[in-house]
């Protein structure tokens, strides 16, 4: 429920449809979703160096990175995962309304917040990516120790553990992480959105 009042949407003089034709693309929300350790900060950093050197106005949005600044008072409750995603929403909606290509990297478990990130963005603004590795995989990586950590009671609601992950059922694109390496998915992207018409590949 919103708890401003008095307050309006200023739109300013340079419209979406001039920064998309000065960036040469198209602005979109790739929402990169799947289990920690799945590979999804890993292959979104591999596509932001992709789209960068293709002269491409992008920026990552990183789980991590986003609970150190604007995030940092929110936990792991379903409660507080339900904010950290709807806030992270909001800023990827402003970001692609701006003509940038904003690529999420969050575990997001739940559909339901999914679903309410595609809704408050434009048809064909939001394209979920499951960026699907297994369990077994996911926890056989376990960079940061954390999948360890929950199995010693350590942590508590971990994803996957004791907290559920629930598959996106009509993703837009599936990356087989386990499979593929992290240039070959990143490749995937970058023909995705060129067959979406989002960039101009070649």
């Amino acid at each position: 429920m919103q708890k401003a009042t008095n307050i309006h949407w200023h739109s300013g003089e340079i419209t979406r449809q001039d920064r998309e034709r000065v960036n040469g693309h198209k602005g979109v929300t790739l929402w990169l979703t799947g289990l920690s350790a799945s590979g999804k900060s890993t292959v979104a950093r591999k596509l932001e160096e992709k789209l960068f050197e293709m002269g491409c106005q992008v920026v990552v949005l990183d789980g991590d990175n986003v609970r150190h600044g604007l995030n940092k008072n929110l936990g792991f409750s379903r409660e507080d995962r339900e904010e950290n995603i709807r806030r992270v929403a909001e800023l990827a909606k402003l970001l692609t309304s701006n003509g940038i290509i904003n690529i999420t990297a969050f575990i997001s478990p739940y559909r339901a917040d999914r679903a309410r990130a595609r809704e408050i963005q434009a048809e064909g603004d939001f394209l979920e990516v499951f960026v699907d590795c297994p369990l077994e995989a996911c926890e056989a990586r376990d960079p940061k120790g954390l999948y360890a950590k929950a199995r010693r009671g350590e942590i508590k609601v971990f994803t996957g553990i004791d907290d559920p992950y629930e598959e996106p059922e009509n993703p837009e694109l599936v990356l087989d992480t386990r499979a593929d390496d992290v240039d070959g998915s990143a490749n995937a992207l970058v023909e995705f959105l060129a067959a979406k018409v989002i960039i101009k590949n070649g």
